[in-house]
């Protein structure tokens, strides 16, 4: 039995194998007074701006905000730990009533001061849209105050949605680019955009990309720096994963420095070893090329008899996706095919028309696409589809839960790391280790009930 819609969101339900083309409505506001899984512009900023480590970051709103995002990603870093602690200027009603930018210049000009910053991005929160506090005014008085790049982040914002906050943060890192020395920055170099570091994932890929003999200029913003930002103009491609948040920038970099994009996915073996490829055919050079296969070779050989058991324990198993951007689904509905397993569902947060239609080109017949969904929707889904595991963020955890359905967390906080080949391989197990749970005996499953 199909689920229940309203005809408020019809338009963003897409059910694939139907005579219907795929012409989803997205990118729109999230409709007022209901529960998305959608997050608010301030925090679609925070989650991309967060992991440059050697930076100050300053939440200038009700504390609630800063508490809300603080460590909001399991971004590592391999030096300073500056970004994981979660300032704030703690506005109350009587800043509220004759404003706040007394209180954030103070707060600034102290934090500066006490952990010499290579910059600092102050980011507004709804509350400061209301009252008008001039962020652009304070920071440029404070900068020239203390010599350091600072940087408003307007992200205020009730209506908005998480991609909006991705924007903001992208024309704030801007105004970082090109303002540091390229000298010495090979001609086959690159920057690695979108990717933030969880689990150490950048690590890994910065590792491949070394061994393919291609230099990294900048991570943006896994393990980041600030002075790398400031130079990143210098690199002569901008490969791209998260292109819902880092796509703008790429975009500005590319109509004012003409550097080039890929864009790119590191989850899974076949996203992984495509975009090693675009990258060395992008360059043309026969060394690096050649390297990449090897790269390829050794680690498909490393991870593939491992792999092969849990292809065999999976097969016909079936999953639900509910993803930030879509660029992830794509991937994981790769995955999940490759370890023999069907994908009944698939949404994003984030998606745009030609994600989705990208989406039902490469899912099965029947599969549901969804944009925007909410918890309601989401728990229809996965009991009209009688899935195995649902793959999702935090905020998808309980709905899998309370239907007995396992869960893998593929989310900006999570400790485990997924992208790259070793990364498949824990995501293997993963996904094996809560199908195949013992649990499952003494909990209801959905259709049970």
């Amino acid at each position: 039995m199909q689920a229940a819609i309203l005809d408020e969101r019809k338009e963003q339900i897409h059910r694939t194998g139907t005579d219907t083309p795929c012409e989803i409505a997205c990118d729109r506001d999230s409709l007022a007074g209901a529960v998305s899984q959608r997050a608010c512009v301030f925090c679609g900023s925070r989650v991309v701006l967060y992991p440059i480590a050697d930076a100050l970051h300053l939440v200038h709103g009700p504390i609630g905000c800063a508490v809300y995002t603080w460590d909001i990603r399991g971004a590592l870093s391999s030096g300073p730990d500056l970004h994981r602690l979660s300032f704030s200027t703690d506005l109350q009603e009587r800043d509220v009533i004759f404003g706040g930018e007394k209180k954030l210049r103070g707060a600034l000009i102290e934090l500066i001061a006490r952990h010499a910053p290579k910059a600092a991005f102050v980011y507004s929160t709804c509350i400061v849209g209301i009252i008008g506090d001039d962020l652009e005014a304070v920071c440029k008085s404070v900068e020239e105050e203390t010599g350091i790049p600072v940087i408003p982040v307007q992200s205020e914002g009730f209506k908005g949605n998480k991609r909006a906050g991705y924007q903001a943060a992208c024309r704030a890192m801007f105004r970082l680019v090109g303002t540091g020395d390229i000298k010495g920055i090979s001609p086959y170099s690159i920057n690695i955009l979108g990717d933030f570091n969880l689990a150490g994932e950048i690590w890994l890929v910065r590792d491949y990309f070394q061994r393919m003999g291609i230099e990294v200029v900048a991570n943006i913003t896994g393990d980041g720096r600030v002075d790398d930002i400031r130079r990143c103009h210098g690199a002569a491609l901008n490969v791209v994963q998260c292109s819902g948040s880092t796509m703008d920038l790429a975009n500005m970099m590319e109509e004012k420095y003409s550097i080039p994009s890929l864009r790119v996915s590191y989850f899974g073996i076949e996203d992984m070893a495509d975009s090693l490829y675009a990258v060395a055919a992008h360059f043309k050079n026969a060394e690096i090329i050649e390297r990449t296969r090897e790269v390829v070779r050794q680690e498909v050989s490393a991870i593939m008899p491992e792999l092969k058991r849990y292809q065999q324990a999976l097969a016909g198993k079936k999953a639900a996706i509910y993803v930030g951007g879509a660029f992830k689904a794509f991937s994981l509905v790769k995955a999940f095919r490759m370890l023999g397993m069907s994908v009944a569902m698939v949404g994003s947060q984030t998606g745009t028309k030609e994600d989705y239609q990208e989406l039902a080109e490469i899912c099965d017949p029947g599969t549901i696409i969804v944009d925007d969904a909410n918890p309601l929707e989401l728990t229809a889904f996965l009991e009209e589809k009688s899935v195995d595991i649902f793959v999702g963020g935090v905020k998808e955890r309980p709905i899998a839960y309370k239907l007995g359905v396992g869960f893998c967390d593929h989310n900006h906080e999570r400790k485990e790391c997924l992208a790259g080949f070793s990364g498949m391989l824990n995501f293997a197990r993963e996904v094996y280790a809560s199908v195949m749970s013992p649990v499952w005996h003494f909990v209801p499953r959905m259709h049970d009930r």
